[in-house]
């Protein structure tokens, strides 16, 4: 598989449709649906013992209704992609996909998109910036709402393992390494971000608009969609105890994805999972 160029201007869209396009078509299989044919359901899972397979989805031409709760939340038009959550995560859809049209799409399942993303982990960056995208949306418009507010926690487990972290650590430079006294507010939400953090000790506090989402500690990141997007932080990260941290900028952050296709597939399962956890505070 070709590698794919995801140097994008930061005045431009972060979402190439062209190379994912390419990526679809190396590692996929098209399908033909007709108007008013579901694609998959809100909460569901496939079933193994069924031998049936989640899938993801690139429209080729057509348009594919999202609801959830009986309400429209999107609408996916040619060029884009859909149904990625579930396929990374595991988790359970969070919409309904209906063909609102007559539709050509290509489909891949997770063992091809594993497949491929080891060919190719630069790839992983472009599904991410799709999904930052989504959810930065869904963040907007739980905002505006006045709706910042869960009954859960985000569980973001560690991206990295402790053989990586330990490498990281002593590969870079000394002064890569921040110290953060308790307290301390490391990322404040709707600044640029510049920087992206890997916690190598203590816990890391995660909220918007003052309301906590989750905490993240040692082999977690965090900043990492601002700088993958280059907009502004979603969100603010405080030290919930002393803390001490590896700061990375973006070009080896970039580097670091594209050399190592488990790193990537990791980093794109916890955006995912914020993701996930976001849309299921429309509920």
């Amino acid at each position: 598989m070709r590698n794919f160029d995801l140097t994008i201007p930061p005045s431009k869209s972060t979402y190439d449709a062209k190379g994912a396009l390419q990526f679809f078509e190396a590692a996929g299989e098209t399908k033909y649906v007709k108007a008013g044919k579901t694609l998959f359901k809100e909460n569901s899972r496939a079933s193994p013992l069924l031998l049936q397979n989640d899938k993801m989805f690139y429209l080729l031409e057509g348009a594919v209704e999202l609801t959830a709760n009986g309400e429209t939340v999107g609408l996916v038009r040619a060029g884009e992609l859909f149904g990625e959550m579930t396929l990374i995560t595991g988790l359970p859809r969070t919409a309904t996909a209906r063909a609102k049209t007559d539709c050509r799409l290509i489909m891949l399942d997770k063992e091809q998109l594993q497949a491929a993303l080891q060919t190719a982990p630069e790839f992983a960056l472009l599904l991410m910036h799709f999904m930052i995208a989504r959810l930065r949306d869904a963040i907007a418009q739980l905002k505006s709402q006045g709706n910042m507010t869960s009954d859960g926690m985000l569980k973001d487990s560690a991206i990295i393992d402790k053989k990586l972290l330990d490498d990281l650590a002593d590969e870079f430079d000394r002064s890569a390494r921040i110290r953060c006294p308790e307290d301390k507010v490391i990322i404040q939400e709707g600044q640029p971000g510049v920087l992206m953090y890997v916690v190598l000790k203590g816990t890391v506090e995660i909220a918007i608009q003052g309301n906590t989402l989750g905490k993240i500690g040692p082999g977690g990141m965090l900043g990492e969609m601002a700088l993958i997007s280059r907009t502004e932080r979603l969100a603010s990260a405080t030290a919930k105890t002393d803390c001490e941290l590896l700061s990375i900028n973006r070009d080896v952050f970039l580097k670091m994805v594209s050399a190592n296709p488990k790193f990537a597939i990791s980093l794109l399962g916890a955006v995912g999972h914020r993701a996930h956890f976001i849309a299921s505070m429309r509920t």
